[in-house]
C-alpha cells in the first residue's frame, strides 16, 4: 500500500495549460488534458522520477534503470495499491509494435521507444464539473506539495508567456509522406483485394510523414489545443521524447470496480465551410453504408475482445453509430460495456484489446499480417494507446491518433483510415489529408499533400 496522499485544494481556479507551463516547462511531465472548454471529466498534469520504457528491437524492459528480457505490461502489473481516488501511477504511452510483438504478428521495429510510463507521485487534478483544482504530493517526504502551490499562485498567463518565448517556427523542410499519393492508392488496392480475398473484413491501411524540426512541443501543443480541442488529448515528456495528441478516441475506461468501457470510432467526414455544407455532411456520414459497416465491423472486433476478459453476459453495445463532432471532422462512434471477471485487472483488459480493432482492422491478427505487408515500415507510437494505469486499479487510455511525435529533432505524424470493399480509392486518400492537416499546422509544417504524385515518396 502506498503512503497517504498530501492533498491541498486551491482556493481560486486555474487553466490547466497555464498550471502545467508555470510547474513543467522542461524535465519528465504529463498531462493528460480534456481540452479547454472541458464541462465534464478531469484533466490531470504530474510528474515523477521512476520511469518504465520498452524496445521491441531489443526485447527488453527498463524499469527503474534496470534492463530485463519481457513485455512492458508484465512490468507494470505489480505495483503498490492506493485507494485515495487520485491516478497516482502509470502514466504514459504504448507503441503500435509493441502489441504486434505481444500478438506474435509481423512488425518493423523502428527508432527511439516502443513504451515510455512515468510513474507520478506528484500531480494537480482538475475537476470539470465543480471547478475544483486539488495538488496531490505521494512523495515520502511531501515537499513538493509547498513548492507546487505557491508556484501555482502566480500561474495565471503561464501558457501565453510560455508561447510568446517560443514561437514555432515555420522556415523549416516539407515534411515527407513514406508513401506518395500514387503508392497509397496502390495500397488501398491491395487492400480491396485481399477484402474480396476473403482475407479480410476491413483493414485500417496508414501513412507516415516526417519532418526536422526545432519546435518546442510544449507550444505546438497549445497551438494544437487551442485550434483542434479533444477531450482525450494528450502531452507527455518521458525520457527524451514527447507525445502531442488531441485524440478524440477513448480506447480504455476501467474504473476500480472492473466496469470497462470502449468508444470505437470508424467513419469521418470533413466539417463544412458553411452551416449548411456541415450539416449535408454529417447527414451524409449518419446516412453512410460503407461509414456504419466499417464501425459495426470494429464493435464486433471490440466486443470479442472485451469477452475474453469479461464477465459472461456483460459485455453489451450501449451506444451505436453516434455521431461526434470536432473542429475538423465528424465521426461515428460507438460504445461498447462490460465487466472484468473477478481477480482480472485493468492490465489484462489492456492486454487483450490492444492494438485497438479501429487501427488494425478485422479480424485483427490477419489484419495486421496484411498491413505489416503493405505499409513496410514502423508505425510507432501513432495507433498506439496513452493515459493512466492508476494504482487503485483503474485506466483511462486513449488512442493516438491525431499526434505527434518529437524525437532528436524530428517530428513524426501518422494519418490513415478504414479500408472496405466499398471504399472509394480517391475519398480515402483525401481523408488522410484532413486528418493530418491540423497537425502539420500546429508544428509549423507546410502540409506536404497526398496527392497522386511521387514528389513525396
Amino acid at each position: 500500500m502506498l503512503p497517504p496522499s498530501r492533498t491541498h485544494r486551491l482556493d481560486v481556479p486555474v487553466d490547466p495549460a497555464d498550471a502545467f507551463a508555470a510547474l513543467f516547462p522542461t524535465g519528465d511531465a504529463v498531462w493528460l488534458d480534456s481540452g479547454p472548454d472541458a464541462e465534464a471529466g478531469r484533466s490531470v498534469i504530474g510528474t515523477g522520477t521512476r520511469l518504465a520504457t520498452a524496445s521491441v528491437a531489443d526485447g527488453t524492459v527498463t524499469v527503474d534503470g534496470r534492463s530485463v528480457e519481457g513485455d512492458i505490461l508484465d512490468a507494470l502489473r505489480d505495483e503498490p495499491a492506493a485507494t485515495d481516488g487520485y491516478p497516482l501511477g502509470w502514466i504514459g504511452w504504448l507503441g503500435y509494435e509493441a502489441g504486434a510483438a505481444a500478438l506474435g504478428v509481423p512488425y518493423s521495429a523502428g527508432p527511439g521507444l516502443d513504451a515510455a510510463f512515468l510513474y507520478v507521485d506528484r500531480l494537480v487534478v482538475f475537476d470539470h464539473a465543480d471547478g475544483s483544482v486539488t495538488v496531490v504530493d505521494a512523495t515520502p517526504e511531501g515537499e513538493w506539495l509547498g513548492e507546487a502551490v505557491a508556484a501555482l499562485a502566480g500561474a495565471s498567463g503561464a501558457a501565453a508567456r510560455f508561447a510568446k518565448a517560443h514561437p514555432i517556427p515555420t522556415a523549416t523542410p516539407a515534411p515527407r509522406w513514406r508513401h506518395s499519393g500514387d503508392i497509397y492508392l496502390t495500397m488501398i488496392a491491395a487492400c480491396q483485394d485481399a477484402i474480396r480475398a476473403g482475407d479480410a473484413y476491413q483493414l485500417c491501411l496508414t501513412n507516415t510523414a516526417t519532418a526536422a524540426t526545432s519546435a518546442d512541443p510544449l507550444a505546438v501543443h497549445l497551438r494544437l489545443r487551442r485550434d483542434s480541442p479533444a477531450h482525450h488529448a494528450g502531452f507527455l515528456r518521458i525520457a527524451g521524447e514527447t507525445l502531442v495528441s488531441s485524440s478524440p478516441e477513448q480506447f480504455l475506461l476501467v474504473t476500480p470496480d472492473g466496469h470497462v468501457r470502449t468508444k470505437p470510432i470508424k467513419g469521418t467526414r470533413p466539417r463544412g465551410a458553411t452551416v449548411a455544407e456541415d450539416l449535408r455532411l454529417r447527414a451524409e456520414l449518419e446516412a453512410s453504408e460503407k461509414e456504419q459497416a466499417e464501425n459495426v465491423m470494429i464493435v464486433d472486433l471490440m466486443r470479442n475482445d472485451l469477452g475474453r476478459v469479461c464477465e459472461v453476459g456483460s459485455v453489451g453495445v450501449r451506444h451505436l453509430l453516434e455521431v461526434e463532432s470536432y473542429a475538423q471532422v465528424h465521426q461515428l462512434v460507438s460504445t461498447v460495456e462490460g465487466r472484468l471477471r473477478p481477480g482480472l485487472t485493468a492490465v489484462d483488459a489492456l492486454a487483450a484489446a490492444f492494438p485497438a480493432g479501429s487501427m488494425t482492422g478485422a479480424p485483427k491478427l490477419s489484419a495486421m499480417r496484411i498491413l505489416a505487408g503493405l505499409e513496410a515500415g514502423p508505425r510507432g507510437v501513432y495507433s498506439g494507446c496513452f493515459g493512466s494505469l492508476a494504482a487503485d486499479g483503474s485506466a483511462d487510455l486513449a488512442m493516438v491518433i491525431r499526434s505527434l511525435r518529437f524525437r532528436d529533432g524530428v517530428v513524426t505524424i501518422g494519418a490513415g483510415g478504414g479500408i472496405t470493399a466499398l471504399s472509394v480509392p480517391a475519398e480515402e486518400l483525401d481523408e488522410v489529408d484532413v486528418k493530418a492537416a491540423a497537425l502539420f499546422r500546429a508544428a509549423g509544417l507546410r502540409p506536404p499533400g497526398n496527392g497522386s504524385d511521387t514528389s513525396n515518396v
